[in-house]
C-alpha cells in the first residue's frame, strides 16, 4: 500500500517559497476518522497583498508571461511527468483530507497529468490569424496573457479542480494565485512543490489556504487580479461575481448542480443501475454533476428500483476505512455538510416522502473491516420516492443541492414529461440519458437546459471537453480551447504597407481639394 509522510504543519506557498501565514492556522481533519491530520497556515490580507505583489512583479518581468510558448509547453510537460510520479503519494494524502476511498483517489489523480499535457500542446501549437481587411493593410491578431489570475477551488476534488484551472492559466502565460478549500488544502500545497521541481519560475505560482470570507475576499477584491476562476456554491458565486464585476475582471464560475438522469424503458436496466449508482455515489455524492434527480419510465420503475436498491445495499455493506482496498464509498467532508444532508432527508421524510434505503447517519462497526463509523461523517446511499400523500418533486430534496449521496426518484410516461421534469431546476450543469434509441437520446439532449449531457454514461471528463453550466450553475467553461482562450486576450495589430505617395492622397482627411480620401 502507498504511504505518505504527512507533515505536522504546512505553510503558505508564495512565489515558490514556503512562508508562515499570519492568520489563525487551519486544523485539517480526516472526515473518516475525525482525527487531526495536520495544521495548515492561513493567509491574512497582508499575506495576500504580498503574494499578489510577487505575482504581479513576476508577470511584469516576463520570465513566464513573455517566455516562448514552446518553452512554457516544455515546462508544463515536465510538470505532468513529475505529477505522475507523485500520484501514489498524493492519493494517500488526498484520501486522508477528503475521506474518500484510496482506490478512487489513485484512479482520479492518475489522469490529471493529461491536463498539463493537453494545455502544453495548445500553447505549443496555437496559431494567430490574419484578418481580411481592405486596402494595403496587414491585420494580424495575437493572444497574450491576462496578468495575475485567482483560482478559488473547493473541497470535493482538491487536486482535480486545481489542475483543471491551473493548466490553462499557466499555459497562457499568467501568474496564478490558488486559494484552496480551508478543509482540504494539503495536496494543493504539494502541487506547488511539484511545479517548482519541474522548473516553473519562482513568483509565478502562489497557494494561499484560508477561509473564503478572509483570504478569498482579500484576493478577489484586489484590482490587480485580472481573472477569477471559481468552483463553489451558487450563493458564493454571486457574491464573488459582484466583486469581480466592479473590478471589470474576467470571471469563470462552476457552481451548484442538481443533475437529472432520465432512464427510458428501452434501456438495459443493469447498465442503467450501474451508471446511476456511479453518477450518484462517487465522491459520496459530493460533486456538482452528481446524479441526484432520477426520472424513470413508469413501465420499468419497479424493476429499476429493485436493482438500484440491491446496489445501494451492497455499497452500504462495503463502507469502511478509505484505506481498505474494497471500500466502496467514503465519508462526507465535515460535520456541517453532514448536517445539511441530514436536514434535507429528514425534511423529505417529515413531508411524507418514502425513504426506500439509507436515510440515517451511519454508526457502529463497519461490516467490511470493523471501522468505527461513528467517529467519521459517514452517510449511506439514500433513495427517496413518492409517499402515499406526498410527491418527491414537492419536497426540498428535489430542489436544493444536498451535496451528499441522496437520490430523489420519480416516474414519467412521455418524453415531453421527462424533459419537463429534467429542466425543473434552477441549476443546469450535468445530466444523463439512458436510452437505446440514438435518435431519441440526441433529441432529448438538445432540449435539456444544461451544459453537460452524458448519454449511457456519467462523469466522463477530458481536458479537451468543455465543462460548465447554464442558469444558476455558473458562467464560462473549463477545459478545451475555450478555457485556454479565457485565460488570454487578443491584440489586433494593423500595419499599413501602402506606398507613401498613395498615403499622401488617400490618408489626408483634412486635405485641400476634392481628392478621394479614406475614412475608417
Amino acid at each position: 500500500m502507498s504511504t505518505f509522510n504527512v507533515r505536522d504543519k504546512y505553510e503558505l506557498y508564495i512565489g515558490g517559497k514556503e512562508v508562515p501565514g499570519t492568520a489563525e492556522p487551519l486544523t485539517i481533519i480526516n472526515p473518516a476518522t475525525g482525527e487531526t491530520i495536520a495544521s495548515c497556515a492561513a493567509a491574512s490580507p497582508a499575506d495576500v497583498e504580498q503574494a499578489i505583489s510577487v505575482a504581479q512583479e513576476t508577470f511584469n518581468l516576463g520570465v513566464w508571461s513573455k517566455l516562448a510558448p514552446a518553452d512554457r509547453s516544455r515546462i508544463l510537460e515536465d510538470v505532468a511527468r513529475k505529477f505522475a510520479e507523485a500520484v501514489p503519494q498524493l492519493a494517500v494524502l488526498e484520501s486522508m483530507q477528503t475521506g474518500r476511498p484510496l482506490r478512487e483517489m489513485k484512479i482520479q489523480l492518475s489522469r490529471l497529468p493529461e491536463w498539463f499535457s493537453y494545455f502544453a500542446a495548445l500553447a505549443r501549437t496555437e496559431e494567430g490569424s490574419v484578418q481580411p481587411t481592405r486596402g494595403s493593410l496587414l491585420n494580424y491578431v495575437k493572444r497574450g496573457p491576462l496578468g495575475v489570475c485567482a483560482l478559488i477551488t473547493s473541497f470535493n476534488h482538491p487536486l482535480l479542480i486545481s489542475v483543471k484551472k491551473l493548466a490553462p492559466a499557466l499555459a497562457a502565460g499568467n501568474s496564478v494565485i490558488i486559494k484552496p478549500s480551508e478543509m482540504a488544502p494539503l495536496t494543493v500545497i504539494e502541487l506547488g512543490r511539484i511545479t517548482k521541481e519541474a522548473g516553473l519560475p519562482d513568483g509565478v505560482l502562489s497557494i494561499l489556504p484560508g477561509y473564503g470570507a478572509v483570504t478569498g475576499k482579500a484576493i478577489v477584491e484586489d484590482p490587480r487580479i485580472k481573472k477569477v476562476d471559481l468552483t463553489g456554491g451558487t450563493q458564493g458565486g454571486r457574491v464573488v461575481g459582484s466583486i469581480v464585476g466592479r473590478n471589470l475582471a474576467h470571471y469563470t464560475a462552476e457552481l451548484g448542480g442538481k443533475a437529472p438522469v432520465i432512464v427510458f424503458e428501452n434501456v438495459d436496466l443493469e447498465l442503467a443501475v450501474n451508471g446511476v449508482a456511479f453518477g450518484a455515489f462517487i465522491a459520496s455524492g459530493q460533486t456538482c454533476v452528481a446524479a441526484t434527480r432520477i426520472i424513470v419510465h413508469k413501465n420499468v420503475f419497479e424493476e429499476f428500483m429493485a436493482g438500484l436498491t440491491r446496489k445501494v445495499t451492497s455499497i452500504t455493506e462495503r463502507m469502511g476505512s478509505p484505506t481498505h482496498e474494497d471500500s466502496m464509498m467514503g465519508a462526507i467532508i465535515s460535520a456541517k455538510q453532514l448536517s445539511i444532508v441530514e436536514t434535507l432527508v429528514d425534511s423529505a421524510r417529515e413531508d411524507g416522502a418514502t425513504i426506500v434505503a439509507g436515510g440515517k447517519r451511519m454508526t457502529g462497526k463497519s461490516p467490511l473491516d470493523g471501522t468505527d463509523l461513528s467517529k467519521g461523517f459517514f452517510y449511506p446511499p439514500t433513495l427517496i420516492t413518492d409517499g402515499p400523500s406526498k410527491k418527491v418533486v414537492d419536497t426540498r430534496i428535489w430542489k436544493e443541492e444536498a451535496f451528499g449521496p441522496v437520490l430523489a426518484i420519480v416516474t414519467f410516461e412521455t418524453e415531453a414529461e421527462a424533459i419537463q421534469l429534467a429542466n425543473d431546476s434552477e441549476y443546469g450543469l450535468g445530466s444523463a440519458i439512458w436510452c437505446r434509441d440514438g435518435g431519441q437520446a440526441i433529441r432529448v439532449a438538445d432540449q435539456l437546459d444544461v451544459g453537460l449531457v452524458w448519454i449511457n454514461t456519467h462523469h466522463r471528463n477530458d481536458p479537451s471537453s468543455a465543462w460548465g453550466g447554464t442558469k444558476a450553475s455558473g458562467v464560462g467553461r473549463e477545459n478545451g480551447v475555450e478555457a485556454y482562450h479565457a485565460y488570454s486576450q487578443t491584440k489586433s495589430v494593423i500595419y499599413n504597407y501602402a506606398p507613401d505617395d498613395e498615403c499622401r492622397v488617400s490618408d489626408n482627411w483634412f486635405r485641400e481639394g476634392n481628392a478621394v480620401v479614406r475614412y475608417g
